[in-house]
């Protein structure tokens, strides 16, 4: 199938490396900056693409705990819901780069939308699993506005539903910088995993965005109130974990 070009937005940096990828461009770098001028370089956007084989075992793991149709929430290059499909879930994916769902859809991801973590809501129908792989736990932003989505996500998730998120312990560093940057968030009034970054890919910068990243206790404290706890924890050799997560008996 023939495809014309798309629109490159200059803020769309995201979904450059995306497309730069996804067009063989193999030298596709994503570079991290942090609001403290920290500059890092990602797994991505290979990792974005990596089929069903290649990716790390607890994600892996965690595809077994998905039931019915599902919500793909920063779907990326679409790598979850193309392997998702392929097992027979309707699954409906949102990003916020229009350029990063362009690639979902001529990857063959069926219903990509363009939508932030804040509008999903129930329009978009019920869902028996949301997912929020590849650390994406983290674009609930902060405390505050988990408990609020978690809550909405009550009242457009069956009662059995599951949310599958992954992140990481922010604390299991020995980098000085990351343990700087908690020391420096605690003084504020923060979460010592919160963040504020941005992405760059060669000229473009994206916009900046926050992200947080909790051990298994904050993610316990965040839950408390919200209709949700943890089932169980899959865990890595490193820092990131995927949790399970379930609603309460009187949810």
């Amino acid at each position: 199938m023939a495809w014309d070009e798309p629109t490159l937005e200059p803020w769309d940096s995201f979904g450059q490396e995306i497309y730069a990828y996804w067009k063989g461009d193999s030298d596709a770098v994503e570079i991290i900056e942090r609001d403290d001028g920290l500059i890092d370089v990602s797994s991505g956007p290979g990792s974005y693409f990596a089929p069903f084989d290649q990716w790390p075992p607890q994600q892996q793991s965690a595809m077994a705990y998905v039931r019915g149709r599902v919500l793909d929430v920063g779907s990326g290059a679409g790598r979850i819901a193309l392997h998702l499909q392929e097992q027979g879930h309707e699954v409906v994916s949102i990003d916020v780069s229009p350029l990063a769902l362009e690639v979902c859809r001529r990857r063959g991801v069926q219903d990509a939308r363009l939508l932030s973590i804040t509008q999903a809501n129930a329009r978009l129908g019920v869902f028996d699993t949301v997912i929020l792989m590849g650390n994406n736990f983290g674009l609930f932003g902060n405390a505050r506005r988990a408990r609020w989505l978690l809550r909405r996500w009550l009242v457009m998730t069956t009662p059995k539903a599951r949310i599958i998120a992954e992140t990481l312990d922010p604390y299991q560093t020995d980098n000085p910088e990351h343990l700087a940057k908690h020391a420096q968030n605690r003084r504020r009034g923060r979460m010592g995993g919160q963040v504020r970054i941005r992405v760059r890919f060669r000229k473009s910068i994206g916009p900046w965005f926050d992200y947080l990243f909790v051990s298994r206790e904050e993610m316990g404290d965040i839950l408390n109130g919200t209709g949700w706890h943890i089932g169980q924890t899959l865990d890595s050799d490193g820092p990131s974990y995927v949790a399970i997560l379930e609603k309460d008996a009187d949810s």
